[in-house]
């Protein structure tokens, strides 16, 4: 592997001109953030249910394991910037979502498309918030993982609470009952969409089970 050319400071010009190649520079985050997505397409592939390992990984990114750890100190670091990328991705969308629509049940509707198509979108990513790419890594991932699922229910929470409170009125269960069930249903699908090994599509059939779901509101 070649080096990256040093960059030094403050040398004089020389007196006569010399054209030398440019040799691409990445910053460290450019090189982590390649890291990552060289992980998230190795987790898609049908190797992606081994155990990843960081020998497997940096021959993948074409670098040595050494310079792997100059981006990521471990591979449970790896693996929680993965989830950290997820939440910041979801998250994001979920807030914009209320902000752009006030219906209740159209607003929940919304959120769920939107989680299961980023399911779709990103089957690599998936199959680490299922916990099938944490089986052999730091047992703290799966809690991180439980941290996501208990968040988002917790954001579907606010949304009913929310709700009830400015409409004055009460749904067929409890709130924190029901967004135990809408985040039960989404871990599900997501659940399916690994064990057939991407081939069932998470939201595959959606508006024929929102027929199911949608009564829960009234």
């Amino acid at each position: 592997m070649v080096e990256e050319q040093l960059e030094i400071a403050e040398i004089e010009p020389a007196t006569t001109e010399v054209k030398v190649p440019k040799i691409e520079k990445r910053s460290v985050n450019e090189r982590r953030q390649q890291v990552l997505a060289v992980l998230t397409n190795m987790l898609h592939s049908e190797s992606g249910m081994e155990r990843m390992t960081t020998a497997r990984l940096a021959e993948a990114v074409g670098v040595s394991e050494a310079a792997l750890y100059r981006y990521f100190p471990s591979k449970t670091k790896m693996f929680e910037a993965l989830l950290d990328n997820i939440e910041l991705n979801l998250f994001t969308r979920i807030s914009q979502s209320i902000k752009m629509e006030t219906n209740t049940v159209n607003r929940v509707r919304d959120i769920m498309q939107m989680i299961l198509d980023f399911a779709r979108k990103n089957p690599g990513l998936t199959r680490v918030l299922t916990g099938h790419a944490l089986m052999f890594e730091d047992g703290k991932l799966q809690a991180r993982v439980a941290q996501f699922f208990d968040r988002l229910e917790l954001q579907f929470v606010n949304i009913l609470q929310m709700s009830k409170l400015r409409e004055g009125k009460m749904f067929a269960v409890d709130e924190r009952t029901l967004a135990i069930y809408l985040v039960t249903f989404c871990e599900g699908q997501f659940m399916r969409y690994v064990r057939t090994n991407f081939r069932r599509m998470p939201n595959q059939s959606f508006e024929q089970q929102w027929k199911l779901i949608e009564p829960l509101f009234a």
